[in-house]
């Protein structure tokens, strides 16, 4: 089934700036975050209580109204699966090991937790619906043909938007070995899409060849920053066993979570929609891992 393609309209054109000082305004949606924690050696961090997280919004410090230490809310993950012409050699080794992952995600954790599978070569189609039947995910998986070029941001921008309504937790893995090459929409886009649903992104960018020559930098560049915006993180395993750890890690960051929420208030407007969230700890040397922020209320 092919996803009708649809262009969110940059800010740019929305905007309307006036001449005026920054200005407050108190908030009634709740702002969820989602949160890793790790320290200095990258091990993960349990055992957290409300009272070690720091949360400030635009600068302005916020209280944290929701906490869940190692959230069990359902996670909705999103597969994105590169077919495009350069995945073939890695492609049959690539849908292995996302079946093991399928297995483990299955296997552990919520009851209702579920998962999709999209591909994108020059379009973007979505192979299974959300569901937890890991025989379904393996039948789509099955007959998929590398082909044709790399629409990565519509990929990203078109699975963001299957989130909506959707309860629970919003993840995507991003599995290609590159950038872009013929989308229609923008990274700007894809990015806004991911913050407007609360997506968390990681990206598995497996690159086989140990140099820069023939490597699409600019693209993994790209990755890297849409994993981190959101919440994410990047692998860059080669083909085998090094591509299922990346797999796992990803598990044991979604079995690690906490789960932040606040109301905004007294949050300083600026000429920019988005707004600037940061999450520290009382510990020194935590590194806490969530989105860098979300899409608000600016200066009329």
């Amino acid at each position: 089934m092919s996803l009708p393609r649809r262009i969110f309209l940059g800010a740019a054109g929305l905007r309307a700036w006036a001449q005026e000082p920054t200005t407050f305004r108190t908030e009634v949606k709740l702002v969820r975050l989602l949160a890793t924690v790790k320290d200095a050696n990258g091990g993960l961090v349990g055992g957290l209580t409300k009272a070690d997280f720091r949360i400030s919004d635009n600068g302005a410090p916020q209280d944290v109204t929701v906490f869940e230490q190692h959230t069990e809310q359902p996670l909705s993950v999103a597969i994105m699966l590169d077919i495009s012409g350069s995945t073939g050699k890695d492609l049959k080794y690539e849908i292995d090991s996302l079946r093991r992952f399928a297995q483990a995600l299955f296997g552990s954790g919520n009851p209702s937790d579920q998962a999709a599978l999209y591909t994108f070569n020059h379009e973007v189609a979505r192979a299974s619906a959300f569901t937890r039947r890991l025989n379904v995910l393996e039948r789509a998986m099955r007959g998929l043909k590398a082909e044709a070029g790399t629409s990565l941001y519509d990929a990203i921008l078109l699975g963001a938007d299957q989130f909506d309504g959707r309860h629970g937790r919003h993840v995507m893995v991003v599995v290609t070995d590159g950038g872009d090459t013929t989308s229609s929409t923008t990274y700007h886009d894809a990015l806004e899409a991911a913050h407007r649903n609360d997506v968390l992104i990681y990206s598995i960018l497996v690159v086989p060849i140990e140099n820069d020559a023939g490597r699409n930098i600019g693209g993994e560049h790209a990755l890297e920053h849409l994993a981190a915006s959101t919440g994410g993180k990047v692998f860059q395993p080669t083909i085998g066993t090094a591509l299922d750890k990346a797999f796992d890690a990803i598990l044991r960051d979604l079995r690690t979570q906490y789960l932040l929420g606040y109301y905004p208030k007294n949050v300083p407007l600026t000429r920019n929609r988005f707004h600037t969230v940061k999450v520290d700890t009382a510990t020194p040397g935590l590194r806490v891992q969530t989105r860098s922020g979300y899409y608000g209320d600016a200066i009329p």
